[in-house]
């Protein structure tokens, strides 16, 4: 059985202080929590486009706002960010090196800066993914000599991190590198993987997190990976012992063949919790119909014409979304959470993995995840009533907490266990 998340949790003895320095005693105020301090992720590609556009920049075609939402265009993508904005607090934007920089010197920066404040203005945390990759890295690579390549990725790495500091906060520093340099997935050898096979998984890891940290040195970077194997724990072990300075571990669950279940994700998170560091769940999805056969080994070898969401599928997400999200908040070690799509339209691999349809309407998943995220450990506009001392006491989950009273609003952190916090009100 699940573990208690009572360590999610804390109490705060709050005092609630006027301008001039004197208690608001005996006064009527609402405390309302702003965000949780466990980041509640999904990825936000759908609505670069939308950001896009509303910053008056050229679409691209295709990548437009029709393009993504067929007819129905800006109506159905802010339908779809109202859903998206109900449950989550921070958003993946996708800086895929391949479809971000098509041709050298002329990377989409623009867009993704948009997209990156459209997310910021509604108090949305942003994450970028990935900044150095072996899959869809560009062709023009290829034709780079060894020291130019490695010139041309350090550039690469150390431009996004300065071009969209402020605004993207977190990145995935490299990914997927236990299967670099051996990567037997392309006809010709992708030039990601020619220069790890000279350098080294290690110092080819070394030179995203050192790139990155030059470019921004106050982001968090992560090292994300898919394979939960000893293997990874090897690499990770590696290049921590190499003197790199990884701020957090991402552990990849596409669960395409089926939940984990709580006995195999609690040993996976105690696994990689060893090495104390922050564990970010970076991709994760439960799919509402067919799940993949069990004997496929590399999910991208799985293709279907069609993969309909089924209603006894979209029963089963929801129970094992319920499932999978406190499984995860039981453990200490978890700091962020992200789901792997919003909607189907789009999923990767076309699986219906999204907590809203095709269509919009949401899924029993989509309800059931907001009813945690936004509802059981949340703490809606409460009315409460200082003492003498103008001081009030607050309970819930760790995170950022507002105090208002006549017009005027004060924030506060509320951390887990027992704590003391001081407001200051006009």
């Amino acid at each position: 059985m699940t573990s208690s998340l009572e360590h999610r949790r804390g109490t705060a003895t709050v005092s609630v202080r006027r301008a001039d320095g004197t208690p608001l005693d005996r006064t009527a105020v609402v405390v309302e929590q702003r965000r949780h301090a466990v980041a509640f992720g999904c990825i936000g590609f759908d609505f670069v486009p939308l950001a896009a556009a509303e910053a008056g920049l050229p679409s691209s075609a295709p990548g437009g706002v029709d393009d993504v939402f067929g007819g129905a265009g800006a109506e159905a993508a802010r339908e779809l960010a109202d859903l998206w904005l109900g449950v989550f607090d921070t958003a993946t934007l996708p800086f895929y090196w391949a479809g971000f920089e098509p041709e050298p010197g002329r990377p989409d920066t623009e867009r993704l800066r948009a997209a990156a404040r459209w997310f910021r203005d509604r108090d949305v945390a942003v994450k970028g993914h990935p900044l150095v990759w072996h899959t869809l890295a560009p062709d023009w690579l290829r034709g780079l000599p060894d020291d130019e390549l490695e010139a041309t990725v350090r550039a690469r790495v150390r431009r996004e991190t300065a071009d969209l500091a402020g605004l993207v906060s977190t990145w995935d520093a490299i990914n997927e590198a236990v299967i670099m340099p051996v990567f037997a997935n392309e006809e010709q050898e992708n030039a990601i993987t020619r220069l790890c096979r000279r350098l080294g998984r290690v110092e080819t890891a070394r030179l995203a997190f050192e790139e990155a940290r030059a470019g921004d040195p106050a982001a968090t970077y992560v090292l994300n990976d898919f394979d939960m194997s000893p293997a990874y724990d090897r690499l990770v072990e590696e290049v921590l012992a190499a003197g790199v300075r990884v701020d957090a571990l991402g552990l990849q669950s596409h669960m395409h063949q089926g939940w984990w279940g709580e006995e195999r994700t609690l040993e996976v998170l105690d696994r990689f919790a060893r090495h104390g560091l922050p564990l970010h769940l970076t991709e994760t999805t439960l799919l509402s119909g067919e799940l993949m056969p069990p004997e496929v080994e590399d999910l991208n070898d799985h293709v279907v014409d069609a993969w309909p969401s089924t209603p006894e599928g979209e029963e089963r997400q929801a129970a094992e979304v319920v499932a999978h999200y406190r499984t995860l908040m039981s453990h200490p070690a978890v700091a962020a959470v992200t789901y792997w799509g919003i909607t189907d339209r789009g999923a990767w691999l076309g699986a219906p993995a999204g907590l809203v349809r095709a269509d919009g309407t949401p899924k029993p998943a989509y309800d059931a995840l907001r009813s945690l995220v936004r509802g059981e450990w949340w703490l809606d506009a409460t009315p409460l009533r200082t003492d003498d001392a103008g001081q009030v006491e607050v309970s819930g989950w760790a995170g950022e907490y507002a105090v208002s009273a006549g017009g005027a609003t004060a924030t506060f952190t509320l951390p887990p266990g027992a704590s003391a916090a001081e407001v200051v009100l006009g």
